[in-house]
């Protein structure tokens, strides 16, 4: 039917038009993201699909990441460790040097210190070894590394301290006496001759030892040459460490302290060595002929004396004995380094599988979410040619009313 009122065929062929744009918009929409899903009108189910493998993506790669700082963290531990190991070395060397009987109590002292700086450097790298906070040698609070949702890794760090390799050492203490008499300088009279008596030895003695027994400890200092004049603080301090000299040990005994206190000096007796099976003993036996020195009255413990604690290389027995604890130590070292590498191990294993995971993730995600270029360019060719024909057809449609003015001439 040929009318002028409605133009049908016009507004079909727009319809048909409007049509062949939105679809041209669509595929224009598609290919410049590069996804097929854009909103959720394009794919309701498959965006809640894609939307929960973006987030296990997400969880798998932040996984890997947490697997790739576990190594770091591990690799800062085994890096301290390796030092450590070499220091063990030279402290085993030590103690297998002082464990020789061709070097002199001095020169095993010497050995000793060296150990001993060496043992405090041990504890020192333990404490210092830390990542983000997290104690690697130091501590046995485990570190729990999460390679997944509910998945994780425990490692577990060891005392790596010299106390906890059982290297260290304390220094023993030396137990000393102080006599309470005292006087202006050390070179005033001590012992006056009013107070040497007069019969019988003037001679006073000590030990180094607890047990009486051990009589090749006792000093004797015999003070008869001084009854006809006194003795000073510096000659006693003289006489006691000459004898200590000639009972076969080269050691200072006695010493003249002075006391910022009080502005005196006194006589100060110490013993050999630390330790409670090298106490200094005072012995009242030979001293009843001498005024002012009876020991529980007259002399008072300043320093009581304490066993120094792990190794002592100053003697060769000790360090004998400390050979066999230092191959311990390296034992125990060697089994958490060993630790320390299966668990990078591990941890790479992890990283690798969840770059996998990953990555089979993202195939999935793609498939659903990802446009097929080669599909979405024939649709958009389609839809071009489509669009072209409609805007032809409306344009032919638009001109047919005018075709009726031709029977209005």
């Amino acid at each position: 039917m040929l009318a002028i009122k409605n133009n049908l065929m016009a507004a079909n062929a727009a319809r048909h038009l409007g049509r062949s744009y939105d679809a041209l918009a669509k595929s224009v929409e598609r290919l410049s993201s590069g996804l097929r899903i854009n909103s959720a009108k394009d794919d309701a189910a498959g965006l809640a699909v894609r939307e929960l493998l973006r987030a296990d993506i997400a969880v798998l790669n932040q996984a890997g990441r947490n697997a790739a700082d576990g190594i770091s963290m591990l690799q800062t531990a085994e890096g301290a460790m390796s030092e450590v190991d070499s220091i063990l070395i030279r402290m085993k060397e030590l103690a297998e040097q002082a464990s020789t009987g061709s070097y002199s109590s001095p020169q095993r002292t010497i050995m000793n210190d060296e150990y001993a700086q060496l043992s405090l450097e041990i504890t020192r790298i333990a404490e210092s070894t830390d990542f983000n906070e997290n104690q690697l040698l130091n501590s046995t609070t485990g570190i729990d590394i999460h390679v997944g949702s509910t998945d994780m890794i425990t490692v577990t760090p060891e005392l790596m301290t010299a106390t906890g390799l059982t290297v260290g050492t304390t220094a023993a203490i030396k137990e000393t006496h102080t006599h309470n008499h005292s006087v202006a300088s050390a070179d005033d009279l001590y012992i006056s001759i009013a107070e040497f008596g007069g019969t019988g030895t003037d001679e006073f003695e000590f030990r180094f030892g607890t047990l009486t027994t051990e009589t090749s400890a006792i000093i004797n200092i015999d003070l008869d040459a001084y009854a006809a004049t006194g003795i000073t603080l510096n000659e006693l301090v003289e006489e006691i460490n000459d004898a200590v000299e000639a009972d076969g040990t080269r050691y200072a005994a006695a010493t003249a302290l002075y006391s910022s206190t009080y502005q005196s000096y006194t006589l100060q007796l110490q013993a050999r060595e630390g330790g409670i099976n090298r106490d200094l003993v005072i012995s009242d036996t030979n001293t009843t002929t001498l005024a002012n020195w009876n020991a529980n009255a007259d002399f008072t413990e300043a320093t009581n004396g304490a066993a120094g604690t792990g190794n002592d290389l100053s003697t060769a027995a000790g360090a004998q004995a400390a050979l066999t604890i230092i191959e311990t130590a390296i034992n125990a070292k060697d089994t958490y380094r060993s630790k320390l590498g299966y668990w990078m191990n591990r941890l790479e294993a992890a990283e690798s599988v969840l770059g996998i995971q990953a990555e089979n993730l993202q195939i999935s995600e793609s498939r659903i979410s990802d446009v097929d270029v080669a599909t979405e360019m024939a649709e958009m060719t389609r839809t071009q040619v489509l669009a072209q024909a409609g805007i032809a057809m409306l344009a032919q449609a638009n001109s047919m009313p005018q075709m009726a003015l031709t029977l209005l001439r």
